[in-house]
């Protein structure tokens, strides 16, 4: 009996993971995770406590309480969530609260696809599939401009875009688990790939790696 699918998929802001991610779990019948709703839980905590970002203590005691009720609010699909998201999930005590958590999920019986920032290197290092998503930072950004638009938040296309450098910045260079691609994950650049394009793409990949049918 072949081990449960464990599909690991890592990336920058805007680069499409969160897309991928939704369309494969529902091809194969898998449960999914935005590993990036719970450091946006953790930040919105702080927040609505009145309590700075900057206060490690704080944002360690608020990972470990976090529940799944606390993953639905709307509010964390705002903007300003990404970036408080990217200032917390910078707390080793943060990162190291949420682990278990997500290492609980990807032990489902039936697998199990996640996305984030160190899913392949850290949360699921044995995932039988590993991708790296990733696209330029302008097309990225102008896919978050698109995406704010859409739900109705304006934004300067130029601000987006300073806001993606610094994440990426922020993200790449913190000192636990930085945003990098796993030695053995694949990289699917889809800077100049539609949603579908980048879809197939992305599931012949799992198929030819997990030994899958695309059916």
């Amino acid at each position: 009996m072949s081990a449960p699918l464990v599909i690991a998929i890592d990336g920058p802001a805007a680069s499409g993971k969160g897309t991928l991610a939704k369309r494969l779990a529902a091809h194969f019948g898998l449960p999914h995770l935005d590993t990036g709703l719970l450091y946006r839980a953790v930040a919105l905590t702080l927040i609505d406590a009145g309590t700075d970002l900057g206060d490690e203590a704080a944002a360690a005691r608020a990972a470990a309480a976090l529940s799944a009720e606390g993953l639905v609010d709307p509010r964390l699909r705002e903007r300003a969530m990404g970036e408080a998201a990217s200032r917390v999930s910078s707390v080793p005590q943060v990162r190291a609260a949420l682990l278990s958590w997500q290492q609980r999920f990807a032990a489902g019986p039936e697998g199990a696809v996640l996305d984030g920032r160190d899913i392949g290197t850290v949360v699921c290092p044995d995932a039988r599939v590993k991708l790296f998503i990733t696209a330029t930072p302008e097309e990225r950004a102008r896919r978050r401009h698109r995406e704010l638009a859409g739900r109705g938040e304006a934004a300067a296309p130029e601000a987006i875009l300073a806001d993606i450098r610094a994440r990426d910045a922020r993200d790449s260079s913190r000192a636990a688990a930085p945003l990098m691609a796993a030695q053995d994950a694949v990289i699917l650049d889809t800077t100049e790939l539609d949603a579908d394009a980048a879809f197939a793409e992305a599931l012949a990949i799992v198929t030819r790696l997990g030994g899958l049918s695309r059916a």
